[in-house]
This record gives structure tokens, sequence and C-alpha cells, in this order.
């Protein structure tokens, strides 16, 4: 069993290797999915300098809209991350 430890390592590692980089995507596509979704344009953001990061700024999300979008980002090789933000009113 300890025998087997390296090279499960060693396939991981070649693994990683050839994993593509994230691609960034024009607002456009991420408006795109967004409305997709039922969220409003510019609800959805990849930041340049995480790319594998696509960022849900909603708040009270429904869970359909967090599973779409979740889907959406798993298909194109990103993470997706869900933020409540409470802005002040008034």
């Amino acid at each position: 069993m300890a025998c087997r430890a390296p090279i499960v390592l060693a396939s991981a590692l070649a693994l990683s290797a050839c994993a593509t980089p994230a691609r960034m995507h024009s607002q456009e596509q991420l408006n795109t999915v967004a409305t997709g979704c039922g969220l409003a344009l510019g609800e959805l953001i990849q930041d340049e300098s995480q790319k594998k990061l696509l960022l849900m700024i909603r708040n009270e999300a429904t869970p359909q809209q967090r599973v779409c979008v979740a889907k959406w980002a798993r298909r194109n090789g990103l993470k997706a991350v869900f933020v409540n933000m409470n802005f002040p009113e008034g």
C-alpha cells in the first residue's frame, strides 16, 4: 500500500501540469449567462488576477440561480463564488 503513494502523487502532479489555464470571458458572455440564470446584468464577474473564480454578487440568490451559475462555471473550468452584499438604503 505504501508503494502506491509515490505513484499516485506522481500521477496527480502529471495531470495538474496538463490542466489548461482559465481563460477570461467577456462581460457580454458573463451577462448572457447571468440573464440566462435569472440574474441582472453585472451580477457575474471574473477578476483578471483570479481567472479561475467566477463571482456572483447578488443578495438572496435562489438555490436555482446558484446551481445554474455553478454548473456553467464547472463546464468552463471555473469555480463559482457566491457573495452576498447588503447595500445601505437611503
